[in-house]
């Protein structure tokens, strides 16, 4: 399937409803993005990815981090914004050379659907299918939906379909690196008393006691981890709250500086801005969808004064 160009898919899906505005241009690096704006937030996302770039609610300052130093290029991978992990998180089981995280990130998806909801609300469907490229990689019979609802929240979904007649099993996440005052300064609450694999301890099973904090490279899964996550950021008055479905691993990551330094595309202390904070179905919690069924990966942001946490 060829690529629309900007003026194709202005012409099929761009809205302009009252407030409720999408439209798609040419972005950085000559890849489209798509810009929307309506009564409750604006958002920007890449046609390459579909990766969210930003979202900031109305009145309120930005909620994703995007690095300074982010490249942006046909293939390659965006520092920042909400990274689509998928069809499986972190190395790939059985061959090195396979990219980190998948393939989804780094292939442009195909617009399916955009509506103006009746609550001023903006949603915009992406679908991918299996490429040719990516054939060695995973020839299973399977295809895509990624959902984002613009507004007041922020919400994301993943619906994966196995059409083939075999099972499949999926690694993901929605790797959400967020915008934080000073990454030392905030509190993490949701969880407390539960056991994590420690990446930089070689995957070592430890248990978290108390709330997690941040002041030095950090790098864990979470395990069985359904309820509620909420960034409490006081320089900024603000609260994330991360609500989620079809999850039962967290992934929070920030690489400090030695390894950011090292990393070459964080920016100068970018590190201190952001705390990655992942909804996702990694390790054990990998997913086995059978043949003909679907799978749901929900996430939904809100961000609210620290008071009302």
């Amino acid at each position: 399937m060829n690529t629309p160009t900007i003026e194709q898919l202005n012409n099929e899906f761009s809205l302009q409803v009252d407030n409720n505005i999408l439209h798609f241009k040419t972005g950085e690096g000559g890849i489209p993005v798509v810009e929307i704006h309506n009564h409750h937030s604006s958002a920007l996302i890449s046609m390459q990815g579909a990766h969210l770039l930003s979202w900031i609610p109305k009145g309120k300052e930005e909620v994703i981090w995007l690095s300074s130093e982010a490249k942006f290029a046909a293939g390659k991978s965006v520092r920042g914004g909400v990274p689509i992990c998928w069809p499986w998180f972190g190395a790939h089981e059985s061959n090195p050379d396979f990219p980190a995280h998948g393939f989804a990130r780094t292939v442009i998806w195909q617009v399916i659907n955009t509506e103006a909801l009746t609550d001023g609300t903006t949603r915009i469907s992406f679908a991918t299918q299996p490429q040719v490229d990516n054939a060695a990689m995973w020839p299973h019979e399977t295809s895509v939906q990624y959902d984002v609802t613009v507004g007041k929240k922020l919400e994301m979904e993943i619906i994966t379909h196995n059409n083939g007649t075999e099972p499949v099993t999926i690694g993901q996440a929605l790797h959400t690196y967020f915008k934080v005052s000073d990454v030392s300064k905030v509190l993490l609450y949701g969880l407390d008393q539960t056991y994590y694999l420690d990446k930089l301890e070689a995957f070592e099973k430890k248990y978290q006691h108390g709330l997690v904090t941040i002041n030095e490279e950090v790098d864990r899964i979470y395990l069985d981890t359904a309820t509620e996550c909420v960034i409490e950021d006081k320089p900024l008055n603000r609260s994330i709250v991360i609500i989620k479905c079809g999850s039962h691993s967290t992934v929070v990551w920030n690489p400090w500086q030695a390894t950011a330094d090292k990393m070459g595309d964080l920016g100068k202390d970018g590190y201190k801005q952001m705390l990655c904070v992942e909804s996702s179905n990694a390790a054990d919690d990998v997913v086995t969808i059978p043949p003909g069924k679907t799978y749901h990966l929900w996430v939904q942001y809100d961000v609210q004064p620290c008071n009302e946490k």
